[in-house]
């Protein structure tokens, strides 16, 4: 199992939703999937705000940390710097095909849709968006301003996938953690990386 074909870059922002992507986290890691994980230092506070998990601050401990709660398998996991520039989710020719930013601030959807690669999350993005790869952004804000919606349309027109995390309610929730597990779970099909979170519409619930 490749990095490039079967790996997945994750990356955590600042933004409200914290849940959104630890949980994609152990989903993508019992699904066997590699994951190289960015998590800005907006994204660090937010989870110590938002969750009672406390990351360390060094990556390479944040990795083993992570590992360890969520059951991955050793090297399955890497987390990496905003400045590691020799990363391979930074280079076109060894970057994973699949990324996701969860949660995702209109503050780095404005850098990708301007193309500044400052960044590793923004480069990583960049490199995605160049190679034709699959790019899921999960903008966690409300309401919209006119600037946000058209940062979202000018990458969605650059191939992006735009996945406000809007849950159903349908399936009757009962729990936040089902309401977060909608969002995850429509991350994961369209990734197209089996999921047993939430049946798709119309099939039977297990």
């Amino acid at each position: 199992m490749t990095l490039r074909d079967q790996g997945v870059t994750l990356a955590f922002t600042g933004a409200s939703g914290a849940q959104y992507g630890l949980r994609l986290l152990a989903c993508l890691l019992a699904a066997e999937r590699p994951v190289q994980l960015l998590i800005s230092d907006p994204a660090r506070v937010v989870i110590g705000l938002e969750t009672d998990e406390q990351l360390p601050g060094r990556n390479r401990e944040a990795a083993r940390y992570l590992a360890e709660r969520f059951g991955a398998r050793e090297g399955q996991l890497q987390v990496l710097g905003q400045s590691e520039w020799t990363a391979a989710c930074a280079s076109g020719s060894g970057a994973p095909r699949r990324m996701v930013i969860c949660p995702c601030t209109t503050g780095t959807l404005a850098a990708l849709a301007a193309g500044t690669s400052n960044n590793l999350i923004e480069r990583s993005a960049d490199v995605i968006l160049k190679e034709r790869g699959e790019l899921i952004l999960v903008p966690r804000e409300m309401p919209f301003s006119t600037i946000h919606l058209e940062n979202m349309l000018r990458l969605s027109r650059a191939g992006a996938t735009i996945m406000p995390p809007s849950p159903g309610f349908y399936h009757h929730p009962e729990r936040i953690e089902d309401l977060v597990d909608f969002v995850v779970a429509r991350i994961l099909d369209h990734l197209e990386i089996p999921q047993d979170l939430m049946p798709r519409w119309g099939e039977p619930r297990g």
